[in-house]
């Protein structure tokens, strides 16, 4: 008899658990609109990309290279990296006038110290680079040297010239 009971219960009450189903699961997915609140996690500007430190980077990597020897390195770009950040944007009409404010967000660290929130960060394209090396004489040098620069700054081989060391 509760079994007939329940079954009745479930046919009778079945779609508006389907409902309410349906409601708990589009609850949990992301939401595709433009006014959802930035997740970004503050990023510290002054790690700013700097083309002298990676030149350093790379003249220690290619060093270690068998053959390699001594190393210098020159790297040319094509554009800079660049960080966009968030801001609160707000849009007025008064007296048939147009007026936008734009305010860089930041977040307060406590202390007197502000980090700005960075939406989008985007990295340097390389234009060309210069190897002068002792080894570059050997052709096996040669090639690992042009491989290592070219997975490293995606650049074509076309784009890296390694030249012998005087």
């Amino acid at each position: 008899m509760a079994k007939e009971k329940l079954i009745s219960y479930v046919k009778k009450y079945k779609y508006v658990a389907l409902v309410a189903l349906v409601g708990v699961v589009l609850m949990l997915l992301p939401s595709g609109g433009k006014e959802q609140q930035d997740t970004t996690e503050p990023v510290n500007v002054s790690e700013a990309y700097s083309l002298a430190e990676t030149e350093q980077r790379l003249e220690r990597l290619l060093g270690r290279i068998r053959g390699v020897g001594q190393v210098e390195v020159m790297l040319t770009l094509k554009s800079g990296s660049s960080l966009q950040l968030a801001e609160n944007r707000s849009t007025s009409l008064r007296d048939t006038e147009d007026r936008q404010e734009r305010d860089v967000v930041t977040l307060n660290r406590g202390s007197g110290y502000e980090d700005v929130v960075v939406t989008e960060q985007t990295y340097p394209v390389y234009q060309g680079a210069v190897v002068v090396c002792q080894g570059a004489g050997d052709s096996s040098v040669h090639l690992a040297v042009i491989q290592a620069v070219s997975v490293l700054t995606g650049l074509g081989s076309d784009k890296i010239t390694v030249v012998q060391w005087k």
